[in-house]
């Protein structure tokens, strides 16, 4: 027989490290070659001028120059039009 009642188990008792998702480098700011612009999941900002998309849709400057974002219509499939955010890297 015990003489102490024993803990209870919790089933909620574990948590995720954050990702760290979001936008590095705001638009006017200067980047560097190979920086990296926006990490994300999925293409919330698609890849401009001299922009490129990682595997895992990280976007990173592909040459030195200033940030700037732009908007671009989108057609999809059923006629929806959607405006999605292109991130560019202009040569200074």
């Amino acid at each position: 027989m015990a003489h102490k009642k024993s803990a209870g188990t919790s089933k909620n008792g574990r948590d995720s490290h954050s990702k760290r998702l979001g936008i590095k480098v705001t638009p006017g700011d200067q980047a560097k070659v190979g920086s990296v612009l926006v990490r994300q999941r999925g293409t919330d900002v698609l890849p401009g001028q001299n922009v490129s998309m990682g595997k895992d849709h990280t976007l990173f400057a592909l040459k030195d120059g200033r940030v700037s974002l732009t908007y671009k219509r989108k057609v999809h499939f059923d006629n929806t039009i959607m405006k999605k955010k292109v991130m560019n890297v202009v040569l200074a």
